[in-house]
This record gives C-alpha cells, structure tokens and sequence, in this order.
C-alpha cells in the first residue's frame, strides 16, 4: 500500500478530516531538478481557514478529552508508518525539494524519532502543586492550547513541520498545518496521510497550502491560538507583530547566519571536513547553515586552499537519477538571489577561489575569501551553497565577529581544546553551540530555537520546550468548604 495512491489527494487539500478540493484551485507541483510537473495540487482560500478553523475547535475537545494512552499510541504508530513508508516518502521529497539522499534519509528518521518523543508527552506529569497560605490544595496543570497554527517553509519541509505538529498533537491540540505550496506533497499532503493512517480522528490535522493570505488568515482566525512558524526573519517579524495584535503566542524559527570559528591549534583537514558539510550539505538550504567561516591566520591559508579544493571536485546533478553531493535549489528566484550576494560580495572586495556558476537550478559549490565585513555574504543569509571564509588575527577578533550581525541561531567552534571552546562560545549569543562540530545538527530530544532575529528562542524539541510552546498552564485550588468572606 502508498500513502498517496489510496486516496483522491490530487488537486486536493486536507480540510475537516477529508480531501477536498481548495477553494483557490489548483497549482502544479514542479521538480526543481527538470522543471516536469508532479502533479497537481490543491490551493487552499482565506474562506477555508475559517471552516478549517472552526472544525479543528470542534473535533480538539474530544481528541484532548481522550485517555493519555490513546494519544500516544497514535503517535508511536505514527513513527512507525513514517518507517515502513520510507522509500516512497523518499521518492517524494527527493524530486519535489531536490534533496540528496543525505538529507532525505536524515528528514525520514527525525520524522519517526518526533513521533516517539511526542508519544512521551500525553504521559508526562503536566502540572505541580503549589504552597498555599489558605485551607486548599493549589494546583499549577498544562492544559491544551486549543488550536496550533503550523506555518513551515520549503527547505527541509518534513523536519520543519513535523517537530510542531507531533507534540502539538500529542498535547492535546488540533493543528492546522500550512506548507509552503513548492513542496505541499512532502510537508503536508504525505504527513496528513501518515496520522490519517496512524488513527488520529477526523479534523485534528488539517493541511492547508497557501499562499500569504493564507499565512495571514492563520494568524489571525479566533479559532487560532498558538502560531508555530519557520521561515524568514522579515514574514517572521510580521507574523509576529500580527500576533500579537490579536495577542496570540507566536513561536519564530527564523533565519540564520551562522558562524564557524576556525582556532589557531584546529586540525585543517577536519576542520574543512566540518566546513564543506556545514555550508554545502542540502545546497545551504538550512537555517543552520554555516555561513560565516571565521579562520585563524596561523592555518587560514591552508584551510582556504584545501576547501576550495574540495568545492571544486564534488558533483551536483539531479539526485533523483545520479548520486551526487549537490542537488538543485529549489527555484530561480533563489538561485538569482545566491548569484546575486555572490556577484555583490566580489564587487565588494572577496576573492572568488571556486564556484560561482550555475546551469539552470544547479549551484556550484562556491568559495569567497578574503570576505570583507560589510560584504553581503558576510553581512546576510545566503541560503546556497556558498562559503565565505573571513581571516581573524586573534581570538578576541573570532568573538566579535561571530557576535556581529542580527542573527543568533547556531555555532561551531573547532579546537584541540574543548574546554577553551565552550569559554569562547559563552562569549557569543546563539540559541545553539557546537564544539568541535559545525553548524548543522538536529535531534527530535533536544531543544532548537535561536535568538535575536534567528528566532524567540527555544521552541521545539525536548520535553521543556514542547510543553511551553503548545499548552496554557492553568491554576487550580480545592476546598473541602467554601470560604466565608468579609463583605
């Protein structure tokens, strides 16, 4: 059996526990790699917010009424199917996201491990008694949000829905889930299908594809409690300011740019092992992305030689019918943009020392050096495959630069030293730091979020951070008798 051929899902969209067709018509699902259509997918309308919204109300009082236990058996069995429906899910996201087999088979195993962590959840104690002055127990309980809104992006469009929608569900809570409409089959139609399958009753997943008027629609529908979002800090900060006009959490993933600090005792071959990962895994397509590398001047001339080196000798082609490292960007406006910083950064004054071409989506692996400050490489996200490489001449210069800019999402520091590494990285605000590590690193139990305008901190991930995102805490006190009051 697959997931997709057992149900009408073309043209479709996932509203009210069936497959409906959107009421803004359909769009054609397009693999970046050869630009053939897919298939056809449903768009979903601002009128199918409000039905969407008003059936998740309803069918959350029931789901959040059941038994602990039946929520997470619907979870674990969740796990399971993203499992025995790997090479299909696999098949999807490698021709819709253009993504290697790296990060395929990495999405697919967060996916299950979100699941078994959430099935955690519905168990664990959700609240703690307080100390009281009066005759009465008082009592401090999670309680579901209500409904979670689910905004996720196009770039590791699993991952970045999955990590809200599991333990939302899991809490309690209805989600209405909206994926970007570039990779809808993948971030939403097949994980509708999965909880489909795995029991989760009709209405408490809903799966939307919009575009922002649907975004905004989310944000703001009375039924709407909880905004998860990923994707870009200028839609976050409007997003964000949205919320909170209608006061309403907003829970922000957003941009990075990302620093990799390069010691004067680093290895350089592990180092540029560490280096070519972190920007050029899945094409620089993720938040995390190393996009700053911040080199010693004792081994600087040597890393950058070595990781132009390596830029230069890997393949890039369609992952679909070849196995290479790079696959395509996701569409021409984004490989534009990449050109752009590219072309922006030399005319400011980087070296380019590989790279910096393209044939239709597919983005050589690019190494600028002797990148200035103020060079938009330097200064903005990229979000391709580009690695500019900066010399610093101490470790004070390596701080300060690393904690220059907006952004504060990851860190990677390389040193035969750990201990002086975790000292250094105390010095530089980030929501994620990694020693002797780069940049790019996830697991479904540990918390994930960043600071600054990478985000408002940790918001998935982790039992702490999960039951913050996606309950209320409510106070509660018993008597055994009423009180008598003075008046």
């Amino acid at each position: 059996m697959t997931l997709l051929d057992t149900v009408d899902w073309s043209g479709h969209i996932f509203k009210a526990g069936s497959w409906q067709p959107g009421q803004a018509g359909t769009y054609a699902v397009v693999e970046p790699a050869t630009g053939g259509e897919l298939g056809q997918m449903g768009r979903a309308g601002v009128d199918d917010v409000a039905e969407a919204g008003r059936a998740a109300a309803e069918a959350q009082r029931a789901w959040a009424a059941l038994p602990h236990p039946a929520r997470a058996a619907v979870m674990r069995r969740a796990g399971d199917l993203w499992q025995q429906h790997a090479d299909e899910i696999a098949g999807w996201n490698t021709r819709e996201v253009g993504a290697t087999a790296g990060i395929v088979g990495f999405s697919l195993h967060i996916a299950a491990e979100e699941c078994y962590q959430a099935a955690g959840l519905p168990g664990h104690p959700l609240g703690e008694v307080l100390s009281s002055e009066q005759p009465r127990l008082s009592l401090a309980r999670r309680m579901p949000a209500g409904v979670v809104a689910v905004i996720s992006p196009f770039n590791v469009p699993i991952i970045l829905g999955i990590r809200s929608v599991a333990p939302a569900l899991a809490l309690g809570n209805a989600v209405i889930l909206k994926p970007d409409p570039r990779t809808a089959v993948t971030g939403g139609a097949l994980m509708a299908r999965i909880f489909e399958e795995a029991g989760l009753p009709p209405g408490v997943l809903q799966m939307l594809p919009g575009g922002a008027d649907v975004g905004q629609a989310l944000v703001t529908d009375p039924n709407v409690r909880v905004i998860s979002f990923t994707g870009s800090t200028g839609v976050g900060r409007r997003i964000g300011a949205l919320a909170g006009e209608h006061l309403k959490r907003a829970h922000l993933e957003l941009g990075g740019n990302s620093a990799l600090l390069v010691l004067d005792d680093a290895d350089v071959a592990e180092a540029v092992n560490l280096a070519t990962w972190g920007s050029f895994f899945h094409q620089g397509q993720i938040c995390m992305t190393t996009g700053r590398h911040l080199v010693a001047a004792r081994v600087y001339d040597d890393f950058v030689e070595a990781l132009a080196e390596k830029a230069a000798s890997m393949t890039v082609g369609n992952p679909a019918t070849e196995a290479v490292a790079l696959g395509p960007v996701i569409d021409a406006g984004q490989r534009d943009k990449i050109h752009g910083l590219v072309g922006a950064s030399t005319t400011a004054g980087a070296k380019l020392v590989a790279g910096g071409a393209y044939t239709d989506l597919f983005y050589r692996p690019t190494v600028l050096a002797d990148v200035p400050i103020d060079a938009p490489a330097f200064t903005e996200e990229v979000f391709g495959p580009v690695a500019p490489v900066t010399k610093v001449d101490s470790v004070e210069d390596a701080i300060r630069l690393a904690g220059a800019g907006e952004y504060g999402l990851s860190l990677g520091i390389v040193t035969q030293d750990p201990l002086r590494g975790l000292a250094i990285a105390e010095q530089i605000p980030t929501g994620i730091v990694h020693i002797n590590d780069q940049s790019v690193n996830d697991e479904a139990n540990a918390p994930f979020g960043g600071v600054r305008a990478s985000g408002t901190g940790s918001r998935f991930g982790g039992t702490t951070a999960n039951l913050e995102a996606f309950t209320e805490t409510r106070w509660i006190t018993l008597r055994s008798k009423p009180p008598t009051y003075p008046l």
